[in-house]
C-alpha cells in the first residue's frame, strides 16, 4: 500500500494475538514499527500517562499511532462492581486516549499522521456480559468521530476498526468466563455469515489500508471486520 515504507508506526499490545498480526503486516511493507506491550520488550503500561509520555517522546516522530491494546472478561453487569468497571475503563478507554494525547501533538506539528483505532463490534450493537467493555468501545468510536473533526484541516486522519469474533487469547479466555466454551463457539461460528470465526490475519488489511496513503480522504469512518457477523448501512 502507498505511503507505508518508511514511516514509523506504534501499536499497542503487539506482542500478540491480532496486535502482533499488525506488526507483522507493517514489517512486510518497510514501515518501522514500535510495539507498546506490557508482555514486549518496551514493557509499556498504557494506563499511565507519564509512563506513555515518555515511551512516545523515545519512540521519535511517530506516522501512524494503532490503539490495539484491549482486555475483557464476562461478566453480567449486575455481578460485576466499580472496581472492574475501572480496570476495563483504564485499559480499553483511558489507555487509547493517553496515547492520542501524546501522539497527536507531534501529528499536528508536523502537518499529518494516521491513527487507527480498534474498537470492537460490541460497542455498535452491544454484547451480553460484556457491559463496561462494550461502553469503552463505543466511546472509542465516539472519541475517534469527534477527533476527526476536530484535526481534519490539520492533516490528521482518524478511523475505526471493529473486529467481530476473532480467535484470540481474549476471546478464549471470555468463553471460558461464561462457561461451555466449546457449545458458545459453535454458536458463535454459526452465526457468521461467512461460516467461520476471525483469524488475527483477517484484520490487518483493513489497518493497513486505512493508514496509508490510499485512504488520505477517509476519516471518521468506522469499519466492522466480521465476515458478515454486523452489516452497517
Amino acid at each position: 500500500m502507498r505511503g507505508l515504507k518508511g514511516k514509523t508506526a506504534i501499536v499497542t499490545g503487539g506482542a500478540a494475538g491480532i496486535g502482533r498480526a499488525i506488526v507483522q503486516r507493517f514489517e512486510e511493507e518497510g514501515t518501522r514499527v514500535v510495539v507498546f506491550d506490557l508482555n514486549g520488550p518496551e514493557k509499556v503500561d498504557i494506563t499511565d500517562y507519564e509512563g506513555v509520555k515518555r515511551a512516545v517522546e523515545n519512540a521519535g516522530p511517530v506516522d501512524i499511532l494503532v490503539n490495539n491494546a484491549g482486555w475483557d472478561m464476562f461478566k453480567p453487569f449486575l455481578k460485576s462492581d466499580p472496581a472492574f468497571w475501572q480496570k476495563i475503563i483504564s485499559i480499553n478507554l483511558v489507555g487509547p486516549m493517553n496515547l492520542m494525547h501524546c501522539v497527536l501533538p507531534g501529528m499536528v506539528a508536523r502537518g499529518g499522521g494516521k491513527v487507527v483505532n480498534i474498537a470492537s463490534d460490541a460497542g455498535r450493537v452491544g454484547s451480553s456480559g460484556e457491559g463496561p467493555y462494550s461502553a469503552c468501545k463505543g466511546g472509542i468510536i465516539a472519541m475517534t468521530k469527534t477527533l476527526a473533526r476536530e484535526l481534519a484541516s490539520k492533516g490528521v486522519r482518524l478511523n475505526t476498526v471493529c473486529p467481530g469474533l476473532t480467535e484470540t487469547n481474549m476471546l478464549m479466555e471470555f468463553m471460558k468466563g461464561a462457561g461451555n466454551p466449546d457449545k458458545l463457539a459453535e454458536a458463535y461460528r454459526r452465526a457468521v455469515p461467512i461460516g467461520r470465526l476471525g483469524k488475527p490475519e483477517d484484520i490487518p488489511g483493513a489497518v493497513l489500508f486505512l493508514a496509508s496513503d490510499d485512504a488520505d480522504f477517509i476519516t471518521g469512518q468506522t469499519i466492522s471486520v466480521s465476515g458478515g457477523l454486523t452489516m452497517h448501512g
